[in-house]
């Protein structure tokens, strides 16, 4: 078996004119071979980046760079957000779970993907790690996979296995891997948002957490449940409490029953150490784990997202701040559905009622050029720290009356105005 490794420099000289270049993400981002491929700027040219959520300083921002080089987002992380934003960069609407056959149906072609893997075992296989996610899919269907392999990445059970074989060529480097503490210093706001999503969720049900602080408070709220499973896009920290007290045991769920079903991980060092070669953990590609009809098999399932602002309609607005756009579609509206489906299930909308600026984000209407990312038609439940209401059922002007119910207070008297001049009647008892 040939582990021959060569250095980063030598590895992306495989990377030619014109070619499409997939960039492992999350935890995974290959910081240095990325950077390594940047130096090329000027050698090669018209070459396009397609990524999804990357992590660590990626050195962009320098005008030859930015001359050779152009980013198609299908997920914008803050790291370059500005890039996005230019004319040098772009963002693809898709839902995540959809991501994978962009590259299997070869509506975006792959020339190259860089990914970064655990060591090879004794038979020559890697796994992605804490990342599967789309990247699967791109090892899979690029003409030229080259790998980082990096002993500091866990090896992580699931269907993202590579053999060495695969590799154009193999690079290794050993580093730490990014890392964040969602719930280390949760807010006043944050708790109180968390408990009134807490308060919904019952014994035994299936738990989707997206990205950020409130899905990983939430978890504080439920050492004294039981029976719960978790099947969701990414896991980190929040949950290994509740491991460790037998709380999540997967035991009702239907799909991959016994395990933590993810797509990625995404946390501190002590969630890569739990996940290294850990039985219970099964990381596996998106379009299986984000497939509605996958999730809507489990019982129960509670799915918490969070958004930008949301109109007292109901629509959700989470991927832009007016034509800016900050993030991405993701696996929301993935989850959102296929909880809406699950027996019992609770698909839930939680976030604070104003941003840090004291800007009400329940609005009378999104800002304009704000994408939609989950319809009025699929929302259930909104949660803010005044409280959680279900909009499921409810008419326009129902759910404009719940919504500012839990809007903050300084803003309600414009929002009751908002009501007055859309739907011709005035608020009592608000």
């Amino acid at each position: 078996m040939d582990l021959r490794y060569v250095t980063a420099a030598e590895a992306v000289r495989v990377v030619a004119n014109g070619n499409r270049v997939f960039i492992h993400g999350s935890a995974s981002t290959p910081v240095s071979l990325v950077n390594e491929l940047f130096k090329r700027a000027g050698v090669i040219n018209d070459v396009e980046l397609v990524s999804m959520s990357t992590y660590g300083n990626l050195e962009w921002n320098h005008p030859e760079v930015l001359k050779s080089f152009r980013l198609n987002s299908l997920f914008v992380s803050e790291n370059v957000r500005d890039w996005v934003n230019t004319s040098g960069g772009e963002y693809i609407p898709v839902f995540l779970s959809e991501i994978p056959q962009l590259f299997d149906r070869k509506i975006l072609p792959l020339d190259v993907a860089i990914v970064q893997v655990s060591p090879p075992d004794r038979n020559g296989y890697c796994t992605l790690g804490t990342s599967v996610d789309i990247a699967l899919s791109a090892v899979h269907n690029a003409a030229k996979v080259i790998a980082l392999v990096n002993p500091r990445m866990p090896q992580v059970q699931g269907n993202g296995i590579v053999h060495v074989s695969k590799f154009t060529a193999m690079v290794w480097e050993e580093f730490e891997l990014p890392e964040l503490n969602y719930g280390k210093e949760a807010s006043d706001i944050t708790q109180k948002v968390s408990s009134y999503v807490a308060g919904e969720i019952e014994d035994g049900a299936t738990l989707q957490m997206g990205i950020g602080t409130i899905p990983d408070t939430v978890l504080r709220y439920l050492t004294g449940h039981k029976g719960l499973g978790v099947h969701t896009e990414t896991c980190s920290d929040g949950m290994l409490p509740l491991v460790e007290k037998g709380v999540i045991t997967n035991e009702h769920k239907n799909v991959v029953r016994g395990k933590i079903v993810t797509s990625f991980i995404l946390g501190t060092r002590k969630i890569y150490d739990f996940v290294d070669n850990n039985p219970i953990i099964s990381c596996m590609d998106v379009g299986f784990v984000n497939d509605s009809d996958v999730i809507r098999r489990n019982p129960k399932v509670v799915s918490i997202n969070s958004a930008i602002e949301v109109d007292i309609t109901g629509q959700i607005c989470a991927d832009s701040i007016g034509t800016y756009q900050y993030s991405g579609i993701g696996g929301q509206m993935d989850f959102m559905q296929g909880a809406a489906l699950s027996e019992g299930g609770k698909p839930i909308i939680a976030l604070s009622s104003t941003t840090k600026s004291g800007i009400s984000r329940i609005v009378p209407a999104l800002k304009n050029g704000a994408g939609v990312v989950t319809t009025r038609g699929h929302v259930h439940y909104v949660a803010t720290e005044y409280g959680i209401v279900n909009l499921y059922g409810k008419n326009m002007e129902q759910r404009a009356r719940l919504l500012i119910g839990i809007a903050h207070p300084n803003h309600r008297e414009a929002l009751e105005q908002a009501h007055y001049e859309r739907f011709g009647r005035m608020l009592k008892g608000i």
